[in-house]
This record gives C-alpha cells, sequence and structure tokens, in this order.
C-alpha cells in the first residue's frame, strides 16, 4: 500500500514518517538546514506479508506542485494536523487537492500532543470532524501521536490501523497496459539512467521494451526495485525505480511518463470535466490561462468552453485544456488546476478525451462522444464507445483509450471489422453502419436532383460528399455493399441511384461509338477534341458535347479540358501508378512513355479524383484507397 502524507508546513510529517517507517525522508543538506522538506520523501516498512510506503511531501505552499506530483497513484492519504497550530491554510489545500484527485481513503494524525492539554485535543478533534464531514473523509479515524516519543502508543496504533486498511484494499488490475508517472530521475555509477514513481496500471518485466511519453524513445527495464527491494515484477499499485536502457537523464524529467508502447500518443488538446472549489473566488472565461498539474507533471494552460461561456465557483462543466506541451493522458486521470499566479488551487476533475480535437469542439457529435466517455470511465462499456463513433474506431484507439490490450477488448455482437493497412483494424457499430449507409443514398439522391445531367459522382469526389474523415477501407466496403445489393448502381466510375439515368439519344450513341472506340485505341496516349474532329469528320462543337456528355453519364473522363480518357485505359494506369515505388512525374513518364506533360496531367487528375495526394513532387495513393472501375 502507498500511503501519502497532507498537511500544513512544520506540522511533523516527516518525523511522523520516520516514526512508522524509521527512514529520515529528508534528504537534501538544504532540507536538513532549513528543517522543512522541499522534494518528496519516499520511506518504507514491512507491513505482513507486504510493504508500506509513505511519500512524505512538503507542506510549503510554494511546493504545491511537488505535493500534487506525490499524491497522484497513492492508495490512501494521511492528512497530518499539529495540535498547536490546528487547521492551517495548507491542511485546507492539501485536503482539497486530496478530493480533486479523487482520493478517498485516510486517516488523520494530531501530531505534537505533547504540547497541548486534553482540551485543546479535544476541541481539536472536533474540528477536524466538522472539516472532514461533507468529504469522502468524513468517519475518519484521528490518531493522538507524539513522534517524537520512543515507542508513542498512538503511531503504534495509526501503523495497525494502516495494516487494517492495507488488507482491505482492493486488487489493483493487472491487466491493463503498463504505466509510470516519472517522480524522480537520477543516475547511479555502474547502472545508469533510474526513474522512480507509482505504477498506476499493468505489470513490467525486467527485459521489457517502454516507451517516454512524451518524448517518444524507446527504453529497455534492465532491473527493477518494487516497494525498495529487488523484483523480477513490478506491479499496479507499487513504488518501483527502474533502471532504464536507451534515455539519458536529460531525456527524462519529473511529469514524463513511462508506459506501454502502445499507450505512447500524447497531445496538447485534453478534453475534461472540471470542476472549480466554491472558495476559489474566481470565474474562468474562454481561454482564461491556469496552471495544471497531471500526474506528476505542471503545464501552463488556457481554457476553452464546450459548454456554456465561463465556468463560476462551485460548478462543474466540460471545458478543453490547450496545454503549453504535449502530455499523455487516459480517461479517468485526475488533475489539478491553479490560478495564472500559481498561488492558489482553484479546482481540478477528470480527463475524458486525451485528445481533443482543435475544430467542432462544442458539436452535438463531440458532447455525445464525451458521454461515452464518461459512461466508459465508470463502467467499462467498449459498446458505449462504438455506439458514439459514428466512424468507427481503430483497435489501436480503443487500446489507447480503455489501456487493454487488443486481444482483451471484446466488441460488441454484431460490430462490423474492417482490416486497416499496419496490421491495425476499423471497429463500426452496426446501427451506425446502417446510418452510414442512409447517408450515402441521401446523398446520391441530392446529387441526382442538383445535378439532374450528370451520371453521378464517382468514387472518392462521393466520399469527400458524405464523409471526408471516413477510413477509405470502410468507405470502399460499404459502396461494395450497397452496389452487391443493388441500392446503387455504377457505370463506368459513375455511382448513381437505380432511378435516375443519364442515356444518349439512339443517334447520339450511334455518333458516339466511333469516338469511344478512337479513345480506346488511343491507349495511354488518346487523340483530343481537334484530332477526332478531323478524323471523323465532325464538327468540333458537335464532338466535344457529345464527349462531355459520356463524360456526365460516366462513360468516360474528362482530364483536361478538350482530352478525353476512356476509363479502361485510366484503370490500367491507377493500377501502373500502384506498382512503382515512388510515382513522380518523371518515374511515372517513363512507366507510361508519355511525355512530362501528359504525365503530370494524368497525376493532377488522380490527385483531384482522390486516389492520390501529393506530398512535395511524390503523389502518394491515399491509405486504404482502391481504384474502382466497372464496364
Amino acid at each position: 500500500m502507498i500511503v501519502g502524507t497532507a498537511g500544513h508546513i512544520d506540522h511533523g510529517k516527516t518525523t511522523l514518517t520516520r516514526a512508522l517507517t524509521g527512514v529520515d525522508t529528508d534528504r537534501l543538506k538544504e532540507e536538513k538546514a532549513r528543517g522543512i522538506s522541499i522534494e518528496l520523501g519516499y520511506a518504507y516498512t514491512p507491513l505482513g506479508d507486504d510493504v508500506l510506503g509513505v511519500i512524505d511531501v512538503p507542506g510549503h505552499e510554494k511546493f504545491i506542485r511537488t505535493m500534487a506530483a506525490g499524491v497522484t497513484g497513492i492508495d490512501a492519504a494521511l492528512l497530518v494536523i499539529a495540535a498547536d497550530d490546528g487547521i492551517m491554510p495548507q491542511t485546507l489545500e492539501h485536503l482539497a487537492i486530496l478530493r480533486l484527485l479523487g482520493v478517498k481513503r485516510g486517516a488523520v494524525a494530531v501530531t505534537k500532543i505533547d504540547r497541548v492539554d486534553a482540551d485543546r485535543l479535544e476541541q481539536l478533534e472536533a474540528e477536524i470532524h466538522a472539516l472532514l464531514a461533507p468529504t469522502d473523509f468524513a468517519g475518519a479515524h484521528i490518531f493522538r501521536t507524539n513522534a517524537t516519543a520512543e515507542g508513542d502508543v498512538g503511531v503504534k496504533a495509526l501503523l495497525h490501523h494502516l495494516a487494517q486498511m492495507a488488507a482491505t484494499l482492493p486488487a489493483n488490475d493487472e491487466r491493463r497496459l503498463f504505466r509510470l508517472g516519472v517522480d524522480r530521475v537520477f543516475t547511479l555509477a555502474g547502472q545508469g539512467t533510474i526513474v522512480t514513481g507509482t505504477a498506476l496500471a499493468g505489470s513490467v518485466r525486467v527485459g521489457d521494451t517502454l516507451q517516454l511519453a512524451p518524448g517518444g524513445q524507446q527504453v529497455r527495464v534492465r532491473s527493477i526495485h518494487a516497494q525498495n527491494r529487488a523484483a523480477e515484477v513490478g506491479r499496479a499499485g507499487q513504488r518501483l525505480a527502474l533502471n532504464l536502457s536507451g534515455a539519458a537523464k536529460e531525456d527524462i524529467a519529473r511529469g514524463t511518463w513511462v508506459v506501454a508502447p502502445a499507450l505512447g500518443e500524447c497531445s496538447e488538446r485534453i478534453d475534461v470535466e472540471l470542476t472549480l472549489t466554491p472558495d476559489c473566488g474566481l470565474t474562468l472565461k474562454p481561454w482564461s490561462p491556469v496552471h495544471v498539474h497531471l500526474g506528476a507533471a505542471h503545464h501552463t494552460a488556457n481554457v476553452v468552453m464546450l459548454e456554456g461561456d465561463v465556468l463560476a465557483p462551485g460548478h462543474t462543466s466540460r471545458v478543453q485544456l490547450v496545454l503549453d506541451a504535449p502530455v499523455h493522458a487516459v480517461p479517468g486521470d485526475r488533475f489539478v488546476i491553479r490560478n495564472a499566479q500559481a498561488t492558489a488551487t482553484i479546482g481540478g476533475g477528470m480527463v475524458l478525451d486525451p485528445f481533443g480535437p482543435a475544430r467542432k469542439r462544442r458539436s452535438a457529435a463531440r458532447m455525445a462522444w464525451l458521454d461515452a466517455l464518461a459512461a466508459y470511465v465508470a463502467h467499462c462499456d467498449i459498446g458505449a464507445l462504438l455506439a458514439r463513433g459514428p466512424l468507427g474506431l481503430r483497435m489501436s484507439t480503443l487500446v489507447r483509450l480503455s489501456q487493454l490490450p487488443a486481444l482483451q477488448i471484446s466488441a460488441p455482437a454484431g460490430t462490423l471489422e474492417v482490416a486497416l493497412q499496419g496490421g491495425d483494424k476499423l471497429l463500426i457499430a452496426t446501427a451506425e453502419v446502417q446510418a452510414l449507409q442512409t447517408r450515402i443514398l441521401a446523398a446520391l439522391a441530392e446529387f441526382h436532383v442538383r445535378a439532374p445531367d450528370d451520371a453521378g459522382p464517382e468514387l472518392w469526389r462521393l466520399k469527400r460528399i458524405v464523409a471526408p474523415d471516413m477510413e477509405d477501407r470502410l468507405w470502399s466496403r460499404l459502396i461494395e455493399t450497397l452496389l452487391a445489393s443493388g441500392e446503387i448502381k455504377q457505370r463506368g466510375r459513375s455511382l448513381h441511384l437505380p432511378t435516375h439515368s443519364v442515356e444518349l439519344s439512339a443517334e447520339e450513341q450511334a455518333l458516339a461509338a466511333p469516338l469511344m472506340a478512337s479513345l480506346l485505341a488511343g491507349g495511354f496516349d488518346p487523340p483530343w477534341v481537334r484530332d477526332l474532329t478531323r478524323e471523323h469528320a465532325m464538327p468540333e462543337a458537335e464532338v466535344r458535347r457529345l464527349l462531355l456528355k459520356l463524360a456526365k453519364t460516366g462513360e468516360l473522363n474528362q482530364v483536361v479540358p478538350d482530352l478525353f480518357y476512356h476509363p479502361q485505359r485510366l484503370d490500367e494506369l491507377a493500377q501502373l501508378v500502384a506498382t512503382l515505388d515512388e510515382v513522380q512525374a518523371s518515374s511515372f513518364r517513363d512507366a507510361t512513355g508519355l511525355g512530362r506533360k501528359r504525365a503530370i496531367q494524368i497525376l493532377e487528375f488522380f490527385d483531384r479524383v482522390g486516389y492520390t495526394r501529393r506530398v512535395g513532387n511524390v503523389h502518394l495513393i491515399r491509405p486504404n484507397a482502391v481504384w474502382s472501375y466497372s464496364v
């Protein structure tokens, strides 16, 4: 069990820790000279079959950042109040931080009882009961201690109580992927980089590969100390010291996370549920600056409202925190905020989405997604997330949000799974598949009303109309399903509803047939409109009119004005693009035997219809895109 102390400066937290464990946690010369704690201190003592770890935090208001870092991941709090001073400002602030960070178990130690009489102790205990009554610590046991006295009865009773508390702790979930928030980093001669922190989830073994977040460096675990003992395995809920290879001390700071590689992605925007304390004396407005303490990390951030226009004291709302640097977080993580001057704790809350968007933050779809994340935090229901993912969710995203390995994520029956490149897959609920199919049919109907003389949009143009952010392979799967069921039809590369048609008259078809034959025979270099005019002895305007109408019916494609390609030849060119290692104008020119100008025109056409995209001088096939053509 990990216990964190809390309380005002000079109320005897370090002395009490020493009495409980026999360890002096003030290790810095400045701490010993000034008689106050500046950095986090760690102490351990046997506790039956387990080990009790005590994190001794500074009480001075200047070191609130350090205190918040120490509280992250503790199992219980030990609120320390000196009998002579009583409840003081940092007592209140530390208690507020404990509540905001979701710490619900704890005990109270009244120290320095030798300095006051019995009446004062009775009065103070009454004040403590009143202070804790509206909190989760209501009814917490209060122990009267004199930690400087050898064999103090109160200290023994407190240690016995902590042992009983440890025996009733729920088991930590080791199914989840490993996460440890670094609160200290140093080097040891002959061993290298050492990080310490509390493991919040999962387990780690010697030899495992982990990742720094942020930072991205992959590191290997050379050795482990768990609860101050050498171990082969470190588990959730334990204080761990990890000896890492692959990163220098300078690469890691307090607030860095050491996580399983699947959890390594970070973001500068997190959507959260934020509560302001009733007595904070501050109303947050859009873009208000705050200090954020998340895990052991400290950042500055600006607040963006997701609900309403302001957030008043004592109220709760969803907001987005736009941070000064990328951070690692998962749904359910707790955090604390302080005012812009970092002089007072004003609130805190819970992370909902660790990857907040920069746009459409207040849309109905976003609010529904945040509802689903809140439900997931409460009930761990993957189905609730899939039900609110209108374009589906990647398995890697579900892993990142749930912290569960992919093999342990069970999707509800009927969930559609679509394989993606790179070994990932997309999961989408049946109801969302049906909703997307309905949107496709509605978009086609609207297109036909708007352009009755057009056969219909081609595959990727329709995707941009319906859902440009959809995974390409899901889009192809949906279209294949609708084509197979006959709910949509394809002519050339144009998609249309079965009830819609753009037909040439019999006379036009007779005139167009030889033009089509010439374009097909022209291969990769078909004749221009003027060439067809001479070849078939037809007026240029009539040739142009017929070809444009054929393009609208989907039987031809216009690459540039007056240059039309038969779709069969474009299909061959698209397949050729897929075979090239790097698609540039020069390599495509050489592969097709065309001139440079024509090669550029065709590549720009592929960019325009969504088959490829240009990055610098290279044209890349869009992820999961497939060229679709039917006779």
